[in-house]
């Protein structure tokens, strides 16, 4: 029988071990588990989150999930959703860029439900979390979709039904076919990231999860999928359009000492350190530099923004990113983003709010910002995503900042002190500060931890 590419990922899956992982894998799973609880929090009393934590709340089981920030429990995959949404809808989540980006961090929340939902020690859930990085980042690396219409978070429905099975221990036969089933129904359309955005910007990953995790309780109880799923004549790659290539090679168990060892991808991935798309993070970088050298924002006469193909054609590029009207257009708006950088000399939630984003001001100030293409720099990506601002002032000034490497990319990885820092900035508004350093310190320990109940309690929101 031919092995199929579902047939590597199942057999990947089932084969590797927490001990595969090398030490600092393990860190950076717990830095991420950290950031994206976080991120959650800051997000608790956004509308898209409080839709999808009372939908779920509408559903309860025996052996289910605690939706975050709550006590009550969900069908897996229900509270994969609610939870996943508030870790990706501040878009302040990690950064994978390859062909296609994406926010792998996202899986953390159906690893999180499922982890749960079949008791789950630490161990295997920081395993389970290092899976879904590493199909996720390998997918993006085999093939871009976005070009051909389809959204990055088709990928995810791989990768958490991957990590769904590997938490429930499925065989390597029931893997494959949770990878089956998740594969015939999770190509997403791109039109949930163009023109003016909606909700559904912020919680496609979410619904990606939720059919990821749904796809491994079916297989669980014996569901057969639809295979080959990825070559077959009506399968992924030809519906797609795409090639993935010699893909499942990559899915291999590595000595420790080899390039840190198995299922290292996510130590390629960034972590935002602002609450914006990733590939305004040196634009926003370069703004704060320059206005320490701007004393009245009310001087600048131009902006012009030098960014790379990808940056451009996904948040620089459409009118509506010179007039937004939604939080998700102005955080996917590099004009936006930048502009404000350089007059607010911050760049957190309150510079997305309606009332800021939509000010006379700040709209009149828009139609002087240019944006650019630059060839050295796209020429760069996805190795680094440089942004060049370029700022002249009333009395003639021309100020020039380049950022290549923002705070918190791979290459310019932030300090855990920093990670701590923002999600301390995060967390503690709502859980306070005693509750936020228990979190922290059960958050570093996650390893030893005898299963996720204690960390769902941790983050439960006071009333």
């Amino acid at each position: 029988m031919t092995v199929t590419l579902a047939h590597q990922l199942a057999n990947f899956a089932c084969s590797l071990e927490f001990e595969d992982l090398s030490s600092n894998v393990v860190h950076e799973v717990k830095r991420r588990v950290i950031d994206s609880l976080g991120c959650a929090l800051g997000a608790w009393n956004e509308e898209p989150c409080m839709i999808a934590r009372n939908v779920a709340s509408e559903f309860s089981a025996k052996n289910g999930a605690t939706i975050i920030g709550t006590d009550h429990q969900a069908p897996p995959d229900w509270a994969a959703f609610a939870t996943g949404c508030a870790i990706r809808y501040f878009d302040y989540n990690d950064t994978y860029l390859s062909k296609e980006p994406a926010h792998p961090s996202d899986n953390i929340a159906a690893a999180l439900a499922v982890a749960e939902s079949v008791d789950a020690n630490g161990r295997e859930f920081i395993t389970a979390i290092a899976l879904a990085y590493e199909v996720q980042c390998r997918l993006c690396d085999a093939a871009s979709i976005r070009a051909r219409g389809w959204d990055h978070v088709t990928y995810g429905a791989f990768s958490t039904a991957l990590a769904a099975a590997k938490l429930m221990k499925l065989d390597p036969e029931k893997t494959r076919h949770a990878v089956n089933i998740a594969g015939v129904a999770c190509a997403a359309m791109r039109q949930a990231r163009v023109g003016e955005l909606s909700h559904w910007k912020g919680v496609a990953f979410a619904n990606a999860a939720r059919h990821g995790v749904y796809s491994a309780l079916l297989a669980r109880a014996g569901m057969t999928g639809p295979a080959p799923i990825f070559e077959g004549q009506m399968g992924f790659e030809k519906q797609l359009g795409v090639s993935l290539g010699d893909v499942g090679s990559k899915f291999v168990i590595r000595g420790k000492g080899e390039a840190d060892g198995t299922a290292a991808m996510i130590l390629n991935t960034s972590i935002k350190y602002w609450p914006a798309e990733y590939h305004s993070q040196s634009a926003i970088e370069a703004a704060l530099h320059l206005r320490n050298q701007i004393q009245d924002p009310s001087q600048i006469k131009t902006v012009v923004i030098e960014s790379h193909d990808a940056s451009v054609d996904i948040i620089g590029s459409e009118p509506e990113k010179w007039h937004p009207q939604s939080r998700e257009t102005a955080d996917h708006s590099l004009p936006y983003i930048t502009a404000v950088a350089l007059i607010d000399g911050e760049v957190t939630s309150k510079q997305f709010a309606p009332e800021r984003f939509t000010q006379t001001g700040i709209v009149k100030f828009l139609q002087d910002v240019k944006v650019e293409r630059n060839a050295e720099l796209s020429a760069m990506y996805p190795g680094a995503v440089a942004n060049i601002v370029h700022v002249e002032l009333a009395d003639g000034r021309k100020l020039t900042k380049r950022v290549d490497y923002p705070q918190g990319h791979a290459k310019n990885p932030l300090k855990d002190s920093e990670v701590e820092g923002k999600f301390k900035f995060l967390a503690a508004p709502v859980l306070g500060e005693e509750r936020t350093k228990k979190l922290l310190e059960h958050g570093w320990k996650l390893e030893n931890a005898s299963g996720v109940s204690e960390l769902m309690g941790l983050v439960k929101v006071p009333a």
